[in-house]
């Protein structure tokens, strides 16, 4: 298992760019839309040598989208963490990256934590299995992420690099993350 991509939350998508402007001194690239989800996001690739092919995630619920007929990934349902993004951008949880998803999921049910079921979604070119669970709630036991297994893209393979790149990740007081930015070094914490 290791680190994917950090998930920064949004109340809307163009709060999120204004955010990654602000903070980390770039606009984030186009994402796409999750239409499994009802949520859109950008990326800004972070990858370093301590954490190849990672990058950040803006995301936000999709105003002009469906509704998902479930609850949305990451909490972004809960009136509570939606009250906190009315406050602002920030980030929200982290997604790890394994190569058998179905063997990690198994091996976390054996200890007794329910990460979800691996369901398959796509944006684009891209294709992947993630790890959700029904009620869309976040693991906080740990700081446990997200499990994702990609096909053969992955979102770094065309994300230019930014001249941002993660420094330290640290999961065992909270979620924490420091990155090198045109703007200098920067600490995100996790909020909500």
């Amino acid at each position: 298992m290791e680190l994917d991509h950090l998930v920064v939350g949004a109340a809307t998508l163009d709060e999120g760019v204004a955010w990654c402007e602000c903070v980390l001194g770039v606009t984030p690239q186009p994402g796409g839309k999750h239409a499994l989800m009802g949520t859109h996001n950008r990326l800004v690739n972070i990858s370093g040598p301590r954490h190849p092919r990672c990058y950040l995630e803006v995301i936000a619920i999709d105003p002009n989208a469906p509704l998902p007929g479930r609850p949305r990934w990451f909490d972004l349902d809960l009136p509570a963490l939606r009250e906190r993004l009315a406050q602002g951008p920030g980030l929200i949880h982290w997604v790890a990256r394994v190569p058998n998803l179905d063997a990690a999921l198994a091996y976390w049910r054996g200890e007794g934590v329910d990460a979800g079921e691996a369901t398959a979604a796509s944006r684009g070119n891209l294709r992947w299995r993630i790890a959700l669970r029904a009620d869309g709630r976040r693991l906080r036991r740990e700081a446990l992420p997200v499990l994702i297994e990609w096909g053969d893209a992955h979102p770094t393979d065309t994300l230019p690099d930014q001249a941002v790149q993660l420094l330290d990740f640290d999961t065992r007081d909270g979620l924490r993350a420091r990155l090198q930015t045109p703007r200098g070094e920067v600490e995100l914490e996790v909020i909500g």
